[in-house]
């Protein structure tokens, strides 16, 4: 697993993290996030929806090793998908992954 929870924990504080399926899918038809992020154990229908708006909305979208719970320990909200709305961030959680 990618230890990517330091700056989802940042990221949430600083006001940059939302979550949630109707959170997210709103923030991404307002175009302000910049990456949204899918749970482990996120169901396939609501990953194919958010994939699809994702796509059809151009906004870069990753799968992580962490399931709801592990979101909920790192960012303190049980949430399955995850949108941040800073570049800044984005940035830094694309290249943890990349690492892996």
């Amino acid at each position: 697993m990618t230890d990517i929870s330091g700056t989802l924990s940042i990221c949430r504080r600083a006001g940059k993290l939302t979550g949630g399926a109707d959170e997210v899918k709103s923030a991404v038809l307002r175009h302000e996030a910049r990456l949204v992020l899918l749970s482990s154990d996120l169901s396939e229908n609501t990953r194919r929806d958010i994939a699809r708006l994702c796509e059809r909305e151009g906004v870069k979208r990753a799968d992580i090793d962490y399931t709801m719970d592990d979101v909920s320990d790192a960012v303190g909200k049980r949430w399955g998908i995850l949108a941040i709305t800073d570049s800044g961030f984005a940035k830094s959680v694309l290249k943890k992954l990349s690492e892996n």
